[in-house]
Formats: structure tokens, sequence, C-alpha cells
């Protein structure tokens, strides 16, 4: 579906040359005039493939009367109409009372809104906003409308991206919450599959390979729904002859695409081999949530138990926030607990933060541990904000951010998960820096420069900037 965005607030704060950036046109008027724009104006833009559609509207001051009132009610209508509105203000003018009122009017519409402060050129950005902070709303945008500064950054962020398109074409075909089972052959998949279904859906046969394609079972639990994903094992490349099971390993890597959460399990007996660290490679390069179930624990010797526990917990530290099972699917003992650990893996992939919470949760990360030093120069790191879900991906504003060593990304990884409480989910980090404007360009001197610089080295004089880098030594 096209989303429906709407630019509404007080008279000359620059909806209409928001409109003209975003829809790449000139059908806004746009002049140094209060109260150019008298009815709504509809345009089409696109953002990474992505279409949209922008409303502008009048300016609204709050005491409307007349033909003001009649904008206003044009104004309300093109809320009503949109699925996100910006409300833009005036970064240059500051805080007034008709923003106020306007805010109260958005916040009692029920609309998710956004905060737009335009004119931030020629100033700093977190000064303009300053005022605006007071107003409550959760995520507030920094733009220059005229110089189209800012606008990506904003569409990045409000736009669904191509995978959460994609997400939305599973979520109608598998509704809930989707859970991948995955193991090596034989370790009991579809006896887990089963038992957590409550009924005998799947063939369980005491024979490697029973499974030979994907099974998606929707059902409901506890007035809850959910997809099960029953798939075929995964044996190591040396041991797959057959074409069909090598077309049930790509079908069982679709699956974990597919799911929101992946169960992996493994068979206590067995103990943890190879080939299960392999499933976890696969499971988290697709950024997927992770419960391990580790299956026939039912019959073992208390010394067999503390040595696979041990293994476990060797093998794989590196997933300690994923949470891990001992169960008997056989039996069914320890198998509804893991509906605990599905659902908090699914509301961490999920989540929506707002910008402000990951800038503050950033800026106290810095506080604690500073960025290093790279040839001279402070790595500086500014705002953060959420550019996708399963898995979250983080996105964090700098400079100099290509230098930002390995362990600085882990400590921001860590200090994020910690205080966003994420669990069984991994958290992908983009880092961007702004480009340089002058990159690329020659250094053309003028006449008189060209001049004077001959005259230099024909003299043996350095040029001054050079003079100075020595004085200062």
């Amino acid at each position: 579906m096209t989303p429906v965005i709407a630019l509404v607030g007080r008279p000359n704060v620059g909806k209409s040359t928001l409109f003209n950036q975003m829809t790449r046109s000139r059908d806004a008027l746009v002049a140094d005039f209060p109260g150019l724009t008298r009815d709504r104006k509809y345009g089409e833009g696109s953002y990474e493939g992505q279409r949209f559609i922008v409303i502008d509207t009048g300016g609204l001051t709050g005491d409307e009367q007349g033909l003001d009132l009649e904008m206003a009610r044009q104004s309300m209508q093109a809320v009503e109409e949109a699925d996100i509105v910006l409300f833009l203000v005036d970064g240059r003018a500051g805080l007034t009372a008709g923003d106020e009122l306007i805010a109260d009017s958005l916040r009692r519409s029920g609309k998710q809104a956004h905060l737009v402060v335009n004119k931030t050129d020629g100033q700093d950005p977190d000064i303009a906003a300053s005022d605006f902070y007071s107003l409550g709303f959760e995520s507030t945008f920094l733009i220059a409308a005229s110089h189209n500064r800012g606008i990506r950054s904003m569409l990045e962020i409000l736009l669904p991206s191509e995978e959460e398109r994609e997400e939305e074409d599973r979520a109608d075909r598998y509704p809930g919450i989707r859970i991948g089972v995955v193991g090596r052959p034989n370790v009991g998949k579809s006896t887990l599959v089963n038992r957590m279904l409550g009924e005998e859906r799947v063939v369980v046969y005491d024979m490697p390979g029973t499974t030979r394609d994907s099974v998606y079972i929707p059902y409901e639990r506890q007035g809850s729904q959910y997809t099960l994903i029953d798939t075929a094992g995964v044996r190591r490349r040396k041991n797959v002859s057959e074409v069909v099971e090598k077309f049930s390993i790509i079908k069982t890597l679709q699956a974990i695409d597919d799911a929101h959460v992946v169960i992996l399990v493994i068979d206590a007996r067995e103990g943890l081999v190879d080939q299960d660290l392999h499933l976890i490679g696969f499971v988290l390069d697709a950024g997927r949530s992770l419960v391990i179930a580790i299956n026939k624990w039912d019959g073992m010797d208390p010394e067999d138990r503390a040595r696979v526990k041990e293994q476990v917990q060797r093998r794989l530290d590196f997933l300690d926030y994923a949470d891990k099972h001992y169960i008997s699917a056989l039996h069914g003992s320890g198998v509804g607990v893991m509906y605990e650990s599905v659902e908090a893996c699914y509301e961490s992939a999920m989540a929506k933060w707002p910008t402000n919470r990951l800038t503050a949760i950033l800026q106290d990360a810095i506080a604690q541990h500073q960025p290093p030093m790279v040839h001279g120069r402070r790595i500086k790191l500014r705002y953060a904000h959420q550019g996708g879900s399963n898995p979250p991906v983080i996105v964090v504003h700098g400079n100099q951010v290509d230098s930002l060593p390995g362990a600085y990304k882990r400590y921001l990884e860590n200090t994020f998960r910690k205080v966003l409480k994420v669990t069984g989910s991994p958290i992908r980090f983009e880092f961007k820096s702004g480009e340089n404007p002058f990159a690329g360009k020659v250094d053309r001197l003028t006449p008189r420069q060209k001049v004077k610089k001959d005259n230099d080295e024909k003299k043996g004089r350095r040029p001054k900037k050079q003079r100075q880098k020595s004085l200062k030594r």
C-alpha cells in the first residue's frame, strides 16, 4: 500500500518547500509570505523504489476564523487521510503558542505524527531544536528544506524498506509469530513440532531424512497466532548425495529467512557438533532470533548432563543473549516454557525505538567511553536512529566512522542490547558519515595567487600553511 504523508504546521514554516523537494517538482507556490497555500495539494514522490503521496496543507494558527477556519478544516482533513503526519516548525522563530496548539490537536487525532524542525541552516541544529523537545514527540527530524538537507535521512526512517515490504507480504500469507525449527537429521525436530502443536501433524519415524520439504503450519495457542515451520535436517556437505536432499537444504535456508524466531534443536546424547555451529552461523547471517533446544534430555546420567551443559556453555559463549532450554520433545518436559522465550525474541526482533531514545543511549555510551582518536582527531558519533527490524538495525551518523575499531562497535552493541533489553535477537549496526562537499574538487588559484606562488617558488619560500605548521612544532 502506498503511504500518504501530510505536511502540517503554522504559516511560512516551509511546508510547500518541503513538498516540492519530496515530489521533485515546483507544483506548490513558494514565497516569503505567510498563508500562500489555501487548499490541500497532492503530489507523488519516491525514495529507494518506495512510492508515496504527499499532501501540502494551509498554515494553522490554532485560533482560526473565517477563511482561516476553512483552511484549518482542510488541513485536519489531510491529517485524517494520512498514514504519516509531519508537523513542521520554524527552527529560527523558535517555539510559539501556535505550535503548542497544533501539537495538542495532533495528539488528540491519534495519528502517527513526527516533529520536523525546518530552517536549521546557518545555525547549530541541536540548539535550533532544543525549544521543541518540550512538545513531547517521540521522533524529531532536523532539516533545511530550501537546501534539501536532512530530507533523505528522514525518508529513510519514515518509509518501509524493501525488506519490510517483503515482511508484510509474508505476514499476509503466514499470520502470527513464525517459528522455524531447524537442526541436523534425526534430532527430534518433527517430534518437537508435534508436541508444540499438541497433535500428530508431521511424520515422525526413527530414520534420518523423513522430512523432505519445509512444512508451514498455522495454529492458535492461548489467543495468539503462530506459524510453525518444520524443516528438513541439514547434514554436512560431503554426506549430501541425493538431488532431493540438496533441494531440501535450500528450502531449510529459505525457511530460516521466513521465520521470526528459529529454534535450533540439538541432540543432547550426541552433544554439540560442528554442523550445529554451521547452522547457528546460517541463522545469525540471516539476522534471525535464536532459541537453543537441547533435546533428548530424559534418561541421561547426571555426569553426562553436566558434560553437555559444560560443552554448551563453553562452545556457545558468544550466544550469551540466546535462551537455552533442556527438553524432551517425546515426553513434553520443558517444551511449554519455550514459548516465553519465543515471544521475548519476537518482541526484541520487531521492536520500534524512537530516534531520541537511541540518540540518548548513544550519547550516554560516548560519555562513559569516548571513541578513539584517528590522525589526531576524535571520531564523532552524532545521533542514531532505527533502520529496520528482524533483525533490529541501528544507524549511527558521525564522521570518520570508517576508522571506528571493531572493539568499540562491540562495546556499542553490548550497551544498546543491555539498555534496550534485547533478548535472543542479533543487533546490526550501520555507520554513516556525511559526504565531504569539497571532495574531488580542484583548488583553483586566482591569477594573483598564481603570481604570488611563482614568486615564492623562485625565492625558495614555503607556502604560508607549511610555515605555520613548522612554527607550531
